[in-house]
């Protein structure tokens, strides 16, 4: 995901500070145009899979082979939602690109790889997922 210096030095201290409470991680979020979702206890994405609960709200929870990572549901040609397929692969049904499990672009339209999102861990054992604006 691309952001400015000052996305980055907001992010960046926001971190330095262990995001000392929630309202804050949501203050800094909202000035540079993110959205915080609560995708449930760490615990719930355990097993290897595509978790498809967070399509809507634009991001996929993606457990491969001990790896946890939050992927974007939103094509990267037209911002179309992405769906996840039974091979672990997605597919825009607006214009037919096809992206790996890694979210590696297949076959266009679709030129550039579908964002990897940040997330973190709150205390709570909270998987929080950062989702960029519109």
């Amino acid at each position: 995901m691309e952001m400015s210096r000052k996305q980055f030095l907001i992010r960046a201290a926001a971190m330095a500070a262990g995001f000392p409470c929630a309202s804050l991680a949501g203050d800094l979020a909202a000035a540079i145009g993110e959205r915080q979702v609560n995708a449930g206890p760490v615990g719930n994405f355990a097993a290897d899979g595509l978790y498809e609960d967070f399509r809507d709200q634009g991001f996929f929870v993606i457990r491969h082979g001990g790896r946890l990572f939050a992927l974007s549901a939103i094509c990267t040609h037209r911002k179309c939602k992405v769906s996840g397929a039974h091979d672990r692969s997605f597919y825009c049904k607006c214009h037919g690109s096809m992206f790996d499990p890694d979210g590696k672009v297949t076959e266009g339209p679709a030129r550039r790889d579908l964002p990897v999102l940040h997330y973190f861990t709150n205390a709570n054992g909270e998987l929080i997922v950062v989702v960029p604006a519109g």
